[in-house]
């Protein structure tokens, strides 16, 4: 088994709560001129919503609301 295969073993084993810490975690540490790979249906969706927002036909809710609503969803913090 490689490193990969052997840390995301041991990462499913986490509980949920220690699970998305380590995904936040690791997205924090993806620098931000990296590029992820997309599939050609995300990159046509991120092209449409790019558009969106240029246009001002958007409407958008920040970071730390969204992130504060995804823990209340789990117990784990406070929504406003």
């Amino acid at each position: 088994m490689n490193d990969f295969d052997s840390v995301l073993s041991a990462a499913q084993r986490l509980p949920d709560e220690d699970r998305l810490r380590l995904i936040d975690a690791l997205w924090e540490s993806v620098p931000p001129d990296s590029n992820a790979p997309f599939s050609e249906e995300w990159a046509c969706e991120i092209e449409r919503r790019v558009a969106e927002l240029s246009d001002g036909a958007a409407q958008t809710i920040s970071w730390v609301q969204i992130r504060e609503q995804a823990l209340a969803r789990i117990g784990y913090g406070k929504a406003n």
